[in-house]
């Protein structure tokens, strides 16, 4: 689970301005940390299928973000996925 340090610190790391708490790049940057935390979760638990729903759910959602981005602007895009390391 995310706390509440570690949140504000990926909204303040990825927010287009002093007030932006919802916009792709924020949202992704979430989903991406909590993705890795899921993953470091099944390594000790292999048989939580429940967990594994919802970590295929952010999967795909955090997949359409990014499609979103990239129709809307390729540049803001482009230094998200460099930045976050997403894509090689």
């Amino acid at each position: 689970m995310l706390t509440k340090e570690l949140k504000s610190k990926i909204i303040e790391d990825n927010q287009l301005s002093p007030t932006d708490s919802g916009s792709p790049e924020v949202q992704v940057a979430l989903m991406t940390e909590r993705i890795n935390q899921l993953i470091n979760h099944f390594q000790i638990h292999k048989k939580d299928y429940s967990s594994r729903r919802g970590l295929m759910k952010l999967v795909g959602q955090r997949k359409r973000l990014l499609e979103y981005l990239k129709e809307t602007d390729k540049e803001r895009y482009q230094k998200l996925i460099a930045k976050l390391n997403l894509r090689k």
